[in-house]
């Protein structure tokens, strides 16, 4: 059975809003949460960047559900014992319902501390040492790591899950998903795409949880709806590179002057159809994925749970 979770977006919204929605989600029966990690949403006018560990040990002890980062870029803004010790507390406060979800990141949040963005290539290298150090912490014992990239000098964590956080990673293009593949607990993606999936399994995720999530708008009017996405989420219609590389908010501003509303919405369902919030939904299902987490666009969180419980969530299930 699929699993049908609800995309907290801290791009858009405060911390007291969050907890709110997360609520909402569980009560429209949404059976998991995912939650972004930022410092800077993608545009100014998104608007918010809670630091999300605390957001987090707030859900938690508002919902039942399971929490999941997507994702924490464990590399420069963050030294990865930071990470290690904030996911075995929160796995400890969840009573075990929180999986650390990780990526390679992008310079919009990490430059704050380094203006130099490592290649691709290089960032991978990081991400597979962090997460090595990070398993090596979550045992509990005295650790000691000199790597290429990090360092960790007699470090202890002491407060401690019964048993660690699983650790997913998000992963786009064959040398990431074989590194995921191989590395990770589970796979994280925000496209339906199966060869994805099924590459991860062949790469070592056999028998291993695969995760998508995506973007829709629900609005009684669906021009109303596309142009919420088009004000909020133009980022989606901006390819290749750029998401990885700009290090504001204003150049990504500057960028999406060029992206028609057309491009701004680049499939993501919108408007009062339930059939086609369903028809997207699928989409994840027949290409593996074992959850799938949707967010909603913009303001009308509450006409959305409602619309979800009642008319979506039933035709998915």
């Amino acid at each position: 059975m699929t699993t049908f979770g609800y995309f907290l977006s801290c791009e858009e919204h405060g911390p007291k809003e969050l907890v709110r929605q997360a609520k909402a989600a569980e009560r429209a029966g949404f059976e998991a949460l995912w939650i972004s990690d930022h410092f800077h949403p993608w545009l100014d006018e998104q608007g918010q960047a809670p630091f999300v560990w605390s957001v987090i040990g707030a859900v938690a002890e508002a919902t039942s559900l399971p929490i999941t980062t997507a994702v924490t870029c464990p590399l420069v803004r963050t030294h990865p014992a930071i990470i290690a010790q904030a996911t075995a507390t929160t796995a400890a406060l969840t009573g075990g319902r929180f999986r650390l979800g990780v990526g390679t990141g992008e310079a919009l949040n990490e430059h704050i501390l380094d203006s130099r963005w490592p290649p691709a290539s290089e960032r991978l290298e990081m991400l597979e040492e962090a997460v090595g150090l990070i398993r090596e912490l979550f045992t509990g014992k005295l650790v000691t790591h000199r790597g290429r990239h990090y360092s960790v000098d007699n470090a202890r964590l002491y407060t401690l899950p019964d048993e660690p956080a699983p650790i997913y990673m998000s992963a786009f293009g064959q040398k990431s998903i074989q590194v995921a593949g191989r590395l990770a607990d589970g796979y994280i993606s925000i496209a339906p795409d199966a060869e994805s999936v099924q590459a991860f399994r062949t790469a070592g995720g056999e028998g291993k949880p695969s995760l998508g999530g995506l973007k829709v708008c629900y609005a009684t009017d669906e021009s109303a709806a596309r142009k919420t996405v088009h004000r909020l989420w133009p980022t989606q219609g901006i390819k290749g590179e750029a998401s990885q590389l700009l290090p504001l908010p204003r150049h990504f501003e500057q960028l999406a002057q060029m992206v028609t509303e057309e491009e701004a919405v680049n499939g993501s369902p919108v408007g009062p159809d339930p059939d086609v919030h369903a028809q997207a939904i699928r989409q994840y299902v027949d290409a593996g994925f074992d959850e799938v987490y949707v967010n909603q666009i913009g303001y009308e969180q509450d006409a959305f749970f409602d619309f979800y419980e009642r008319e979506v969530l039933p035709r998915v299930r």
